[in-house]
């Protein structure tokens, strides 16, 4: 997490005197909810994340939400900023970057239609179909013994508990990109151990 991260856009170079200029208003929004401290932050930083967001491929209605949340999101959590960990245009841009990847998740999520069979409760199971699962699940179980622990670990908590990958990645203060990699690659293991299955 050093002080100049991916997130922030390219050709964006700030003096060390900016750089401490920006932290320090942020520590007097988070200290004295200072307005006008605020008031610089948002006409500096809202146009230039809203580009970064149009070079990401958010539409002008979408960019302008996702600024109006991260501008929010930076006034009510000044206090998390952390200039030892983070410059402010780091730390700004990580949350527009967050922001905009879960309302991608989100519209990416199709709504479920109650009447949907795949989702009504199953009548009585077949015996067959019983058996056959719990084959399967021995399967799954035993393939999954083959995996190292941390790719394990990834696989449950995405599946058994139902995480998404930014969730996992905050539960184990990882870096997004290392929990999806890890993920790809146990699943790949599981799929050259189960073949079809």
């Amino acid at each position: 997490m050093g002080g100049k991260g991916h997130t922030k856009p390219a050709g964006e170079t700030l003096s060390e005197a900016e750089r401490a200029r920006f932290a320090d208003l942020l520590g007097a929004v988070a200290i004295r909810q200072d307005r006008n401290a605020f008031a610089e932050l948002f006409a500096y930083y809202a146009p230039r994340v809203k580009s970064y967001l149009l070079r990401l491929g958010a539409d002008n209605a979408l960019a302008e939400e996702i600024v109006q949340d991260v501008m929010v999101t930076v006034w009510r959590k000044a206090g998390l900023f952390d200039r030892a960990q983070a410059s402010a245009s780091t730390w700004i841009f990580r949350i527009a970057r967050n922001r905009r990847i879960d309302l991608f998740r989100r519209s990416k999520r199709p709504e479920l239609d109650p009447e949907e069979e795949m989702v009504l409760p199953s009548g009585v199971e077949a015996p067959d179909a019983r058996v056959e699962a719990m084959e399967t699940e021995a399967r799954v179980r035993a393939a999954m013994k083959d995996l190292p622990e941390e790719q394990v670990l990834l696989l449950k908590l995405a599946f058994y508990e139902g995480l998404s990958h930014s969730e996992i990645a905050a539960k184990l203060g990882a870096p997004l990109g290392t929990v999806k990699s890890r993920i790809r690659l146990a699943f790949a293991k599981m799929k050259a151990r189960l073949g079809d299955d």
